[in-house]
């Protein structure tokens, strides 16, 4: 998103999500079972178990949930295996989307995916078609008003590899994949929470869409977003409300 638009199209996104609890803990579990499985069961050294541990909590999950499904995943109960799977497309007026899922059936999930994208006005494409557009990170993201200085101090003392202000005043701040959670716990040890921290597509360029073009993209995301086996949409739209 660019800068005027970035913080108006978070707390859209997350209001989305706080309507769909049900469903952020479905993800959330998912998360937390390939995470465990992948990387064991310690969250303390597994640092994408512990982000998704991270935002179990945020969303209420209970802590027996959480231990139940890592528990799963680490064969001390039985439990469904989930695959990773990424599809590439493009929306409305070109703007390139990454969707990524996880599946326990992936001839359904790629037929629900092809059919989102056809019905409401974009094409599926193949893989690595857009995802050169995009830089695969670590992003946290600072509400307006937070200390620009005592953010960019922080975060680069911690081993950030950027903190960007957006004109709106929100703050996003950059690392790599792996380095994340080191600069996540510098930044709040000093008081400094972010309201997002995530590891993230994040679109090295955007395309602006306005009118009804902006509400067909709009509308486009909500239902890819709504598909039982998604976990993320990245996109590089700039949608103005």
């Amino acid at each position: 998103m660019a800068g005027h638009s970035k913080w108006a199209n978070i707390q859209h996104r997350k209001g989305r999500q706080d309507e769909k609890r049900g469903k952020v803990w479905t993800r959330v579990i998912r998360e937390i079972i390939v995470a465990a499985r992948q990387g064991g069961g310690d969250p303390n050294a597994n640092p994408r178990l512990r982000l998704a541990v991270d935002k179990a909590k945020a969303a209420n999950m209970p802590a027996d949930t959480v231990k139940r499904n890592i528990d799963k995943a680490t064969g001390n109960l039985e439990g469904v295996h989930y695959e990773e799977i990424r599809y590439e497309g493009y929306g409305i007026g070109g703007a390139a989307i990454i969707v990524d899922c996880m599946t326990d059936n992936r001839v359904r999930t790629v037929a629900e995916v092809r059919h989102a994208f056809s019905k409401y006005g974009g094409n599926l494409g193949t893989d690595g078609s857009v995802s050169f557009q995009f830089k695969h990170c670590g992003q946290m993201i600072f509400a307006p008003g937070t200390n620009e200085d005592a953010v960019m101090e922080a975060a680069l003392e911690a081993g950030a590899e950027d903190v960007i202000t957006g004109e709106d005043g929100s703050i996003e701040v950059l690392t790599g994949p792996a380095e994340l959670d080191v600069v996540k716990t510098a930044l709040e040890a000093k008081g400094l929470k972010p309201e997002i921290a995530d590891v993230t597509m994040r679109a090295e360029n955007t395309i602006a869409l306005a009118g009804e073009d902006a509400a067909r993209m709009q509308k486009l995301l909500d239902v890819i977003e709504d598909l039982d086996d998604v976990q993320d949409v990245f996109h590089n739209a700039e949608i103005e409300a």
